[in-house]
């Protein structure tokens, strides 16, 4: 699925670069703020890095992966200058994890993970006012508001999982292509997070497993954005 969808984005960014080129650049003098609304693929990896600790006695070479997801996203940015902006996102995604070996496959272990991605990237734009390719970079850190014992974990006895807020960065490219003289634009953007999680889960108030997990999602995303 990951490997798709990569792939779907390149094409998408490939016939938007050329849709773009073909026709006259259009000024985006329009102001000093952008806002975009976005589709955004959240394809997060979520692999045991470690295991601090395992009163349960998970069976050898256990490992897990978090599921993709895919939600609207909003993103705010501020000019500087023609060339240089700062950016942050809004938006919620949803993930459960589930064991891919050591355990049967499917095994669900977190449910409805609810994660904040809190990210600000200082970005550089080429060629602006027409076509323009950015690239950015900057400080994020992953809030996680909820999760739950899968449905396995729960069978297994567990009655509470916690997932701990990380700090993290992320790399950033993308393409904004004119639509007119107003101010709008497309964009195609892709992110690579690096942030990890440590996961916990308890049995009647008692911790009886602790993983470090490394999540280091891509988040593709297309969409509009309106410069004012």
């Amino acid at each position: 699925m990951k490997k798709l969808a990569l792939r779907s984005y390149a094409a998408a960014a490939a016939l938007v670069a050329f849709t773009g080129f073909a026709s006259p650049a259009s000024a985006q003098d329009a102001g000093s703020w952008q806002v975009k609304v976005l589709g955004s693929a959240v394809l997060p990896d979520g692999k045991i890095d470690k295991v601090d600790l395992d009163l349960v006695g998970l069976p050898a070479g256990t490992q897990t992966k978090a599921n993709d997801n895919y939600v609207p996203t909003v993103a705010i940015e501020y000019f500087f200058s023609p060339a240089v902006s700062l950016e942050t996102i809004c938006c919620v995604t949803q993930h459960d994890v589930d064991a891919t070996t050591g355990l049967a496959a499917g095994s669900e272990l977190v449910s409805n993970a609810k994660l904040i991605p809190a990210t600000f990237t200082l970005k550089y734009h080429l060629n602006p006012g027409g076509v323009s390719p950015y690239i950015g970079a900057g400080p994020t850190y992953f809030l996680w508001i909820d999760a739950n014992p899968g449905a396995f974990a729960k069978a297994a006895g567990a009655d509470k999982t916690t997932m701990s807020d990380e700090l993290g960065f992320a790399l950033q490219a993308g393409l904004d292509v004119p639509v007119n003289a107003k101010g709008m634009v497309v964009s195609l953007d892709a992110k690579r997070y690096f942030v990890g999680t440590t996961a916990r889960w308890y049995a009647g108030g008692t911790k009886v497993i602790q993983t470090k997990h490394q999540l280091d999602p891509w988040v593709l995303s297309a969409g509009v954005g309106f410069r004012f």
